[in-house]
């Protein structure tokens, strides 16, 4: 028996895994987050029970796991985007560990990458930016020493921010000083979703955009210049006359 943590990819079906959808199909316990997950995610399923998490605490859902694996039976236990991000595995994880139960992560598709499709932008352009961060607004749950948003935007590189959409003027006031007003920033309101929405603007006038269009929660903020029009060289791979071991 093993519990298998799915990533279900940002809420479109079609983008979870191969893999992540054969389990989903032949595990006869099906654990959804229900509040992030479509229900569209788990259909064609063959299971004899399902639950949403959405309504239970970790020790009911580690509960659930436990009866599962007293009676031999694979779970399904599945998360928006890719559990390893935000997908707060790890304390089940360890409870899992704890309890000597196996366990197995199958990725999904992240937010981040399906924002990126959306505006058809790629995150690392030559000369603009190399590095994107992936981080969070610090609200219930604070961030550690040197993980403050102002530390990050010191780099000025790519950066995707998670649950921080009703923080956007704090947000600005601490990406302003680094990335300048006129730098591109866009907010993507369920992205792949039936209802996605989305804004582009600067950090000048995000607040406005964003207001305009009521964007409260499940959002992703997305900043940097690859947003923008900036010239950026052409990269190594496909230069006429760079030679590497596939193209001598």
């Amino acid at each position: 028996m093993t519990v298998f943590f799915i990533g279900a990819g940002p809420g479109d079906p079609d983008l979870i895994t191969v893999k992540g959808q054969r389990l989903i199909r032949s595990c006869p316990v099906i654990i959804y987050a229900g509040s992030l997950v479509p229900e569209a995610v788990i259909q064609g399923h063959h299971a004899v029970q399902v639950t949403n998490s959405a309504e239970l605490h970790l020790e009911q859902i580690i509960a659930l796991m436990k009866t599962a694996h007293a009676q031999g039976q694979d779970v399904a236990r599945v998360h928006s985007g890719d559990p390893s991000l935000y997908g707060a595995i790890g304390e089940q994880i360890r409870c899992l560990r704890d309890l000597h139960i196996p366990f197995e992560i199958v990725p999904g598709v992240t937010a981040t990458a399906a924002c990126a499709a959306l505006l058809g932008t790629e995150l690392t352009l030559p000369d603009i930016s190399q590095s994107v961060i992936l981080t969070r607004y610090a609200d219930k749950t604070a961030m550690p020493e040197g993980e403050e948003l102002g530390e990050f935007a010191r780099h000025k590189a790519t950066m995707a921010i998670h649950l921080g959409v009703n923080h956007l003027s704090k947000i600005v006031a601490e990406l302003m000083p680094h990335y300048g007003e006129d730098c591109p920033i866009a907010v993507v309101h369920r992205a792949s979703w039936p209802d996605q929405d989305w804004v582009v603007g600067t950090l000048a006038d995000i607040e406005a955009k964003v207001a305009a269009k009521g964007f409260r929660r499940t959002a992703l903020i997305l900043v940097g210049r690859v947003l923008g029009n900036d010239v950026f060289g052409e990269s190594s791979l496909y230069r006429a006359g760079h030679a590497h071991v596939f193209r001598p």
